[in-house]
């Protein structure tokens, strides 16, 4: 197995042979418009793409496990990826979702899994933040506060849980208890609405993941890349040492490849 950073939360799985994109933002630096944030009003994305674009896309299949927020399936990357490239969405409303944009090869994920050749994928609750705050602020923003994430079976390869936009919530510690993943990638950037609710993890969710997954390697992610994101690589990596935790997480740098 490897997982390649690219960018935000948009990464390549290499998964028995078969290379996943998984949630796509592909638009240059600079070129959306930030999210309200009272620390930094930088326009989005934050950093340049490692790779060119023609490669990040050179794929098996893409994963996307929530299309409606642009930092997982942004305009360029509707325009990047072939029509008939198969894609994986959250559920049927999305599926048809992305049917409408024209790509015809689209199955939806499911709980109890979806193949793709001896892979099996299934998808798994997330809460892209907690209570009626966070409800209110994406109601406020016309967006659906819905997400998911991923799990990755196959014979013979460890299992792979992709958490996807969420907070840690007994959702999560459930998951863990029910797949027992080898891999663990945890969206860690702590983004946040304009009032602090958070819709990410943070450091405490990465320490509570690694404390119900004693077993697991966790890596890192969605960092550095959007501007409403409270912890960066830097301020997560001296949490990691602190805690005692360091060869367990890896917090890989934009295009760099993690082989587990």
């Amino acid at each position: 197995m490897k997982f390649q950073r690219i960018r935000g939360a948009t990464s390549i799985i290499t998964f028995v042979g078969k290379k996943f994109l998984l949630d796509p933002f592909l638009a240059d630096k600079g070129t959306l418009p930030p999210v309200p944030s009272p620390r930094d009003a930088t326009p989005n994305p934050l950093v340049d793409l490692p790779l060119p674009v023609a490669s990040i896309v050179d794929v098996d299949a893409v994963v996307v496990t929530h299309m409606h927020h642009f930092d997982h399936f942004d305009a360029a990357a509707r325009q990047a990826i072939p029509k008939a490239m198969p894609m994986f969405a959250r559920n049927g409303a999305e599926a048809r979702d992305m049917r409408a944009l024209g790509f015809t090869d689209v199955t939806p994920l499911a709980e109890t899994g979806v193949g793709f050749g001896e892979i099996v994928l299934h998808r798994t609750e997330a809460m892209h933040g907690l209570g009626e705050a966070a409800a209110r602020n994406w109601r406020e923003r016309g967006l659906p506060a819905t997400a998911c994430g991923v799990v990755f079976t196959a014979p013979g390869e460890q299992t792979l849980y992709v958490a996807g936009d969420t907070v840690w919530y007994e959702g999560v510690r459930e998951t863990l208890a029910l797949h027992r993943p080898g891999v663990v990638v945890l969206n860690a950037a702590d983004a946040r609405f304009y009032d602090e609710t958070p819709i990410l993890m943070g450091a405490d969710g990465v320490l509570e993941v690694a404390r119900a997954a004693p077993w697991a390697t966790l890596i890192a992610s969605h960092m550095d890349a959007v501007n409403h994101a409270r912890l960066d690589r830097a301020g997560l990596r001296a949490f990691v040492a602190a805690t005692g935790l360091w060869e367990r997480v890896r917090i890989p740098e934009d295009g760099e490849i993690c082989v587990l």
